[in-house]
C-alpha cells in the first residue's frame, strides 16, 4: 500500500496556502501541526498556532472535564480558524470529553493512546477528524483499520514518552503500511524538515518543542531560557520518572531521579498521585480505573502504573510553576538547535517560507 502522497500531491499555491491531504482534511492553510503538549498546549498558544494557519491542538489530560469546555470556548473566542483537541482515549472520562468534543464543534480529535474503534465512529459520525498518535508502524495499522482519519508519527527524537526508531526510519514504514494522511513528528523544526517530511511521503509535520518555544507559549521565561540553552547532548531519555522511556531535558532535578532507589520513587509517586487527582478533580477511584486500563494487555508492574502519577505533576512544577528544580522539561532533540522566541506567527511564516525556498532549490532530474 502506499501512504499519502505527501510530496507528490503538495503544491504551491502562492503565501496564502500550501495543499497537502493533511491541510484538505483538517482545513487549515499550512500541512502543520502543534501538537497537545500537557500544560503547554493550552488556549494561547493552540489560539495562536491555529491563527497562524497550521493546527493547534489543545491539551485535555490535564485539566479536568468543565476546564475542557471553557478552553475550547476561550480558543474560538480568540480564532476561527480550525483546531483539535487532544485527550487520552484510556481514560475513565474518555466519552464525557468526547461529548464536550464534539458539542462544541471542534474539528479534530487527536489521542495520545489508540482510541477504540467505537470511539473513532462516535467521532467520525459526528463529523469530527480522528488523528491518534502512534509510535509503531502496527499501530498505525490498527488504528488505520477502525477508521482514523490520519495519524501522527513520533520517532524516537520526539519529546515526552518515545520509542527508539528514529523518525527517518520509522515514518516511511508507516507510510507505506496505510493508506491515510500520515503526519510526521520528532525531529522537526524548520522547513527543510517539512520538505523531507513530504519526500517521505508524509502529508506534514508535528512539532511540540518547537511550539514550545515560542513568545505565545505561557511556559515561563526562566524555564524557556534552559530550553534555549541546552545543547543537543543536555537532552536525554530516562525510565525513572513513569517507568517508561521518557525524553527530556538533562538536570539536576533528572540526575537525583536516575540516582533514586526503588522505595523512595514509591513514595514521591504516591505523593504525586495525591497532588494530580486534586489537580485534575478525578477521584481515587476514577485513578484506579485508569490505573487498571493502563495494565491491561501490557506487561506494567503496579509501581510502574503508581509512578506514571509522577509525570503530570513533575511536568507541571516546570511548565506552570517554573520550578525546575523540583520538577523535569519534556523536550524534543531539537530542543539542542533551537535559539529563539518567534511568535507562532512568525514561526509558520518562516518554515513555510524556507519550505518554498527549499523546494525551488532542488535539482531537477534529467
Amino acid at each position: 500500500m502506499s501512504g499519502t502522497g505527501g510530496a507528490g500531491t503538495a503544491k504551491e499555491a502562492g503565501r496564502t496556502g500550501f495543499s497537502t491531504p493533511l491541510t484538505e482534511l483538517a482545513g487549515v492553510r499550512y500541512p502543520i501541526v502543534q501538537t497537545g503538549m500537557g500544560w503547554v498546549a493550552g488556549p494561547r498558544l493552540v489560539s495562536a498556532a491555529a491563527a497562524a494557519g497550521a493546527l493547534g491542538v489543545l491539551a485535555s489530560a490535564t485539566m479536568p472535564v468543565d476546564r475542557l469546555r471553557a478552553a475550547v470556548r476561550e480558543v474560538k473566542s480568540r480564532t476561527d480558524a480550525p483546531f483539535g483537541v487532544n485527550l487520552r482515549a484510556d481514560a475513565s472520562d474518555a466519552p464525557e470529553r468526547v461529548r464536550i468534543i464534539i458539542e462544541e464543534g471542534v474539528k479534530v480529535a487527536s489521542f495520545a493512546l489508540a482510541p477504540s474503534a467505537g470511539l473513532i465512529a462516535r467521532l467520525k459520525d459526528a463529523g469530527v477528524v480522528v488523528v491518534p498518535s502512534v509510535g509503531a508502524r502496527r499501530h498505525a495499522e490498527k488504528v488505520a483499520a477502525w477508521g482514523a482519519d490520519a495519524v501522527i508519527v513520533q520517532g524516537g527524537e520526539g519529546g515526552g514518552h518515545t520509542g527508539n526508531v528514529a523518525t527517518s526510519v520509522l515514518l516511511p514504514q508507516v507510510v507505506d503500511a496505510v493508506d491515510i494522511p500520515v503526519v510526521a513528528a520528532g525531529g522537526f523544526h524548520d522547513g527543510r524538515g517539512l520538505v523531507a517530511a513530504l519526500a517521505y511521503g508524509a502529508a506534514g509535520i508535528g512539532m511540540g518543542t518547537r511550539f514550545l518555544l515560542t513568545s505565545d507559549s505561557t511556559v515561563p521565561d526562566a524555564v524557556k531560557a534552559k530550553y534555549l540553552a541546552a545543547t543537543v547532548k543536555d537532552v536525554t531519555v530516562t525510565t525513572k520518572v513513569d517507568g517508561l522511556p521518557h525524553r527530556m531535558l538533562r538536570t539536576g532535578m533528572v540526575d537525583g531521579l536516575e540516582r533514586s532507589g526503588r522505595v523512595s520513587s514509591l513514595l514521591r509517586a504516591v505523593r504525586h498521585a495525591a497532588g494530580f487527582r486534586r489537580e485534575s478533580g478525578m477521584s481515587w477511584a476514577g485513578m484506579v480505573r485508569d490505573g487498571l486500563t493502563m495494565k491491561h494487555g501490557k506487561e506494567l508492574s503496579w509501581s510502574q502504573v503508581l509512578l506514571a502519577a509522577n509525570t503530570p505533576m513533575l511536568l507541571r512544577a516546570s511548565m506552570v510553576e517554573g520550578r525546575t528544580d523540583i520538577g523535569v522539561m519534556a523536550a524534543g532533540q531539537v530542543a539542542g538547535v533551537i535559539d529563539d522566541l518567534p511568535s507562532c506567527a512568525e514561526l509558520v511564516e518562516r518554515i513555510m517560507d524556507e519550505a518554498l525556498a527549499t523546494l525551488r532549490a532542488l535539482p531537477t532530474a534529467r
